[in-house]
């Protein structure tokens, strides 16, 4: 009996102090910080607290009509709308979600990648920058059957992410450069070289323009829709999501399921042990940097030829790169963890318009939500103090007896 009481409360004490749990809390937290600031930027509870105690029932009730009015619509505007005529429109804020994820997953996976290597990359926008000029150059450059015209875009934009990543993974192999400072300084060069190019004549800017625009990519390049398969309605949910979802399952299963993935995370865990066990560590983060790579580069496919199919500018990375490194750390590196953060960005991100339209809440709570959510991520330890979790238990390795010497 005592035995089984003290299982119990092992097992208790795993799951409190697993990461998967402070996650979760650190998104709770982060909401309540937004569900504060809601409060007090409502102009109806700030005249109901005007006589708060002539009237507290007044100011209450206006508290609960704020947070209530702005939970609704974000639940309206990032999963359902009820209100609209016609399912089409009333699952539009769905695939809305989904769209808006779909680059933020592909990204995510890749910064989560490098994490397991022990690499951080911060490098997201210029990868996606390189990856969208070498989709779009030749979406329209080079006409080609539908389907496979796509596909030829994605892994050139593909190849064009993993290469740019791979110099800062050559760069951190050969000569020891840390590779937070060349991924960054890489971020420039690629933004200028596609600023640059997009204002030259032949190169990525449209013909007949004077503005920094590339061409429209060809109808065989572009990702079929939502409304393309079922003929109704206006989506703009693309076969991205689709190329997201096998992205995500494959990469579970290199990390998980193959020696690929063992030895990043064993570079990631002990880089000198992995020299020692016979792993060729400047291998793996060469090998792990254009994985990271391609992955953002599948990002910047799907924003190319999903989301502006119209031609793109210098700024059709729209951030992606960097809230990559947030959705990862929310993840915890871990695929579907990331797939899950990358979701939930998404419909922060769409439902935070529908809130400002609806309540006129600032779209920038939005960014105050993911802010305190990596601040509470980066620190584990103050979720924990909060709500008085207990620290997670050490893992030790099993003792070995060492061998006998022969004398």
């Amino acid at each position: 009996m005592r035995q089984d009481t003290l299982r119990s409360h092992r097992v208790l004490r795993e799951i409190l102090g697993g990461n998967a749990v402070v996650s979760v809390l650190a998104i709770g937290l982060a909401l309540l910080v937004g569900s504060i600031l809601v409060v007090f930027t409502d102009p109806e509870v700030q005249a109901a607290s005007g006589y708060l105690f002539a009237r507290p029932a007044d100011t209450v009730r206006a508290v609960g009509d704020a947070i209530g009015g702005a939970c609704s619509a974000l639940f309206q505007g990032a999963v359902f709308n009820g209100t609209r005529a016609g399912w089409a429109n009333q699952i539009k804020p769905l695939t809305e979600t989904l769209t808006v994820a779909t680059p933020l997953i592909a990204a995510g996976l890749g910064v989560s990648v490098a994490f397991r290597a022990g690499m951080f990359n911060i490098g997201g926008r210029g990868q996606m920058l390189i990856a969208a000029a070498v989709a779009g150059w030749i979406s329209w450059s080079f006409p080609m059957p539908h389907l496979l015209h796509m596909l030829v875009c994605v892994l050139g934009a593909m190849v064009g992410g993993a290469l740019w990543g791979g110099l800062a993974g050559v760069l951190k192999a050969r000569t020891g450069a840390h590779e937070v400072i060349v991924t960054i300084m890489l971020n420039y060069v690629a933004f200028y070289l596609v600023s640059f190019l997009l204002r030259t004549p032949g190169a990525l800017q449209a013909p007949g323009s004077a503005n920094p625009k590339s061409p429209a990519a060809l109808d065989t390049a572009v990702m079929p829709t939502l409304s393309d398969l079922l003929g109704v309605g206006s989506f703009r949910l693309h076969a991205g999501f689709i190329l997201v979802v096998a992205a995500t399952i494959l990469i579970w299963w290199v990390l998980n399921r193959s020696g690929v993935g063992f030895r990043f995370r064993v570079v990631g865990e002990n880089p000198n042990a992995a020299r020692v066990a016979g792993i060729d560590v400047k291998r793996v983060y060469l090998v792990a940097m254009m994985m990271s790579g391609g992955l953002i580069g599948l990002a910047g496919a799907s924003q190319v030829l999903g989301t502006t199919t119209t031609g793109f500018g210098s700024g059709i990375d729209a951030g992606i790169g960097f809230d990559a490194i947030t959705i990862a750390l929310l993840g915890r590196s871990r695929p579907w963890g990331v797939f899950a953060s990358g979701l939930m960005f998404g419909a922060l991100k769409t439902g935070g318009y529908a809130m400002q339209a609806a309540q006129a809440v600032p779209i920038d709570l939005v960014l105050v939500v993911q802010s305190v959510i990596v601040l509470l991520i980066a620190a584990p330890p103050l979720v924990r103090a909060v709500f008085r979790l207990p620290a997670p238990a050490a893992t030790t390795l099993p003792h070995r007896a060492p061998k006998a010497v022969n004398r």
